[in-house]
């Protein structure tokens, strides 16, 4: 009988609880060898010195460190890395691609409940939900504000897509619930017959931002993507629009951003910000047109282990000698997140 490939999960211990339940650690010893000591969150660590030189699969998440030169120099057998979270950009490095060892991400699994959030966050500022929150606070009994913050509900609403990323063509798929939706993408990288098959009509970024009542940012933290929406984008955007950022805060420029939402002429729905968190002597906290929360939309918690189940799946699939269905090339990290 062939021997289990040795195996390892590196990742931080709250990471390691959270996504490798028993269950889940019981699939894994069935598939690989982990020995006495399963999981680390140092390749540093003295007692692993010696297993680390059998090591041929890693299982990695939060806190992987970098696997450079000399990480990989003390796993001269490893072959493959499993990670179970999204972007591998925080550890992956050129030594790694030159040794050939496969690469997997969670990333389509953790595109799920951020497109969930986004979603939910659209249907909310169709009727500017969590803005009319922030005003109840100030005008209490009198309802009369509601009238404030323009047109309310979510029938005949045009909404923007920047980015046909994996989690924005879920979101184009999510607004096709809504009635007489109109569903703007702009992607320079997207195909316009598989937007259309998602339900969206490609646009330039600018007709997408002076049409749209909602604007969703989706696309990947590049060099240049960075402040792709500045100040000229933020004002040709509606009067009473919403910008809901769930990607990377890189994307917009807070600076402009604070200038903008200080008016009160558009609402911001923030996840993601530049920096992160906000300084605290940020106007953008407590502008009532702006909601800020800490950066929640991706997988948390039980939907960390949909990333386990994958990378657990791909595993399988590697064992096997099936194709994979999330491997990473290095060709991908100049597109994608």
């Amino acid at each position: 009988m062939t021997p289990k490939p040795k195996a390892l999960l590196v990742m931080n211990r709250g990471t390691f609880t959270d996504q490798f339940d028993a269950t889940r650690l019981d699939r894994l010893a069935g598939l690989v060898d982990l020995g006495g000591q399963p999981w680390t969150d140092s390749l540093e660590d003295p007692g692993l010195q010696e297993r680390l030189g059998d090591v041929e699969i890693l299982l990695t998440s939060w806190g992987v460190p970098r696997l450079d030169a000399a990480a990989l120099q003390r796993m001269p057998r490893l072959r493959a890395v499993f990670h179970c979270a999204g972007t591998v950009r925080s550890f992956v490095t050129q030594e790694l691609w030159d040794r050939g060892i496969l690469v997997t991400n969670g990333a389509d699994a953790n595109a799920i409940p951020v497109a969930e959030f986004t979603f939910a966050s659209i249907v909310l500022a169709g009727k500017k939900a969590h803005v009319l929150a922030n005003d109840a606070r100030t005008w209490r009994e009198d309802w009369s504000y509601t009238s404030a913050r323009g047109e309310l509900g979510n029938i005949g609403r045009v909404i923007g897509v920047i980015g046909f990323s994996r989690i924005g063509r879920r979101v184009v798929r999510l607004v096709q619930q809504l009635q007489d939706v109109t569903c703007l993408v702009s992607d320079p990288h997207a195909d316009p017959l598989e937007v259309s098959a998602a339900g969206g009509r490609l646009v330039p970024l600018t007709e997408l931002l002076a049409a749209s009542d909602i604007v969703s940012v989706h696309a990947p933290a590049l060099p240049e993507t960075r402040h792709m929406i500045g100040a000229a984008e933020l004002r040709t955007m509606k009067d009473n629009a919403t910008l809901i950022n769930t990607a990377r805060g890189s994307l917009v420029d807070t600076a402009a951003l604070e200038a903008e939402c200080a008016t009160g002429r558009i609402h911001a729905l923030l996840d993601v910000t530049e920096p992160e968190p906000l300084p605290a002597g940020s106007v953008l906290y407590s502008l009532p047109n702006v909601v800020i929360t800490p950066h929640i939309a991706g997988s948390l918690g039980t939907e960390t282990r949909r990333m386990s189940d994958a990378a657990l799946n791909d595993l399988e699939r590697y064992l096997t000698g099936q194709r994979l269905m999330a491997q990473v090339v290095s060709e991908d990290l100049s597109l994608s997140a």
